[in-house]
């Protein structure tokens, strides 16, 4: 089930694009629930006030008083992996509209195809990213870290390793890690009895040392992957090209 809330002043547009998203959904044979909105300090008390849940916002950029360009900014401490669909006359927002993370941009005037298919993609990962959980037991605890909260898995001498995830609980977080929302757990098996266990198509290896969740990439440069905490992870030579394929591989399958 998606949870999804629409935000727009005007009752036309919200009416609009909720018939987009029922259809473009029952299409794909995906489960939702929608909530709509005509003023977005409502949607921002639902969230903030009320812990209302939602996984993929449709936000017109131009509202008045809180406009969509600000509401992530203010939505993201409570729903900090939520997607988020801008939609809005105005090209000039799309560079600010990457710079916030935003899912995907649509152009008010061509709703139709285009928020269609943004709404089945941003879905489709939202999936994706669900439910499976990675479990770690040791004589003194056992956790569940979802598959979508680890960033990537370290090798630590030749049969330990350390898996960094995000965790969003102050009390949670590893001292030292390179992102303030980042923690970490060591277990006692190798890389590749990790990779085994894990046993999806969004972990690759990217160097003897490293497994990478592909959900967590936000680009490949210089040699390097970089994810969407800012962490930089090196690339063997020997992996380069084959996790350029696998990623384009994965996307490619899943959106």
């Amino acid at each position: 089930m998606i949870r999804i809330a629409i935000c727009d002043d005007e009752q036309e547009p919200v009416a609009l694009h909720e018939k987009i998203v029922k259809t473009s959904l029952q299409n794909c044979g995906i489960g939702y629930e929608i909530t709509t909105y005509t003023k977005s300090s409502n949607l921002l008390y639902d969230i903030a006030d009320d812990h209302f849940f939602y996984d993929l916002l449709l936000l017109d950029i131009e509202m008045p008083g809180l406009t969509g360009m600000e509401l992530p900014k203010k939505i993201k401490p409570f729903l900090p992996n939520v997607k988020i669909i801008f939609i809005t006359s105005h090209l000039e927002y799309a560079i600010d509209a990457y710079e916030l993370s935003i899912f995907r941009y649509v152009p008010k005037d061509d709703p139709e195809e285009r928020l269609s298919a943004a709404v089945t993609d941003a879905a489709k990962l939202i999936e994706l990213e669900a439910g499976q959980e990675y479990i770690i037991q040791t004589s003194r605890r056992m956790e569940k870290i979802p598959y979508k909260n680890i960033f990537y898995i370290e090798r630590d001498g030749g049969k330990n390793s350390v898996i960094y995830f995000q965790n969003l609980s102050p009390a949670g977080r590893t001292e030292g890690a390179s992102s303030p929302d980042m923690a970490s757990a060591k277990v006692r098996k190798s890389l590749q009895q990790i990779f085994s266990e894990l046993d999806v198509p969004e972990f690759l290896f990217i160097d003897r040392s490293y497994i990478v969740n592909i959900i967590q990439i936000m680009k490949v440069s210089d040699g390097m992957a970089v994810l969407k905490n800012g962490v930089e992870l090196p690339i063997s030579r020997a992996h380069l090209q084959e996790v350029k394929l696998q990623i384009n591989r994965f996307w490619g399958a899943h959106i």
